[in-house]
């Protein structure tokens, strides 16, 4: 798939995530809980945990692109060099990612 089409694709799923997670954020602070009682409601909920995992894997595959357009227009890096380490950003987004949702829901990582 080329990178055209999978930052197309991950920013409409991120359109949507960011703006669950804005007007919830808003609702539930404007409903009076506290980051600790946000943090324990997340807690075992398999449901939140799926969003934020499809979050992060989202954002994990829409940066590398955008990062990899950034190095060539500007720095001129080219080839496969800057192909590999924008796929390696992307590796590092969704892990670090990832294990935040786990810890937050309660997961293993």
């Amino acid at each position: 798939m080329s990178g055209w089409r999978v930052q197309r694709i991950s920013a409409m799923v991120l359109a949507v995530c960011v703006t669950v997670h804005l007007i919830t954020m808003i609702a539930v602070v404007h409903g009076g809980l506290s980051a600790g009682a946000i943090l324990t409601r997340l807690h075992g909920n398999v449901v939140w945990g799926l969003f934020y995992a499809v979050f992060v894997l989202a954002a994990a595959a829409h940066v590398p692109v955008g990062l990899r357009r950034i190095a060539e227009e500007w720095l001129g890096w080219r080839g496969p060099s800057v192909f590999a380490v924008s796929v390696l950003i992307g590796l590092m987004l969704a892990i670090a990612g990832l294990r935040a949702v786990f810890a937050l829901t309660g997961g293993p990582l």
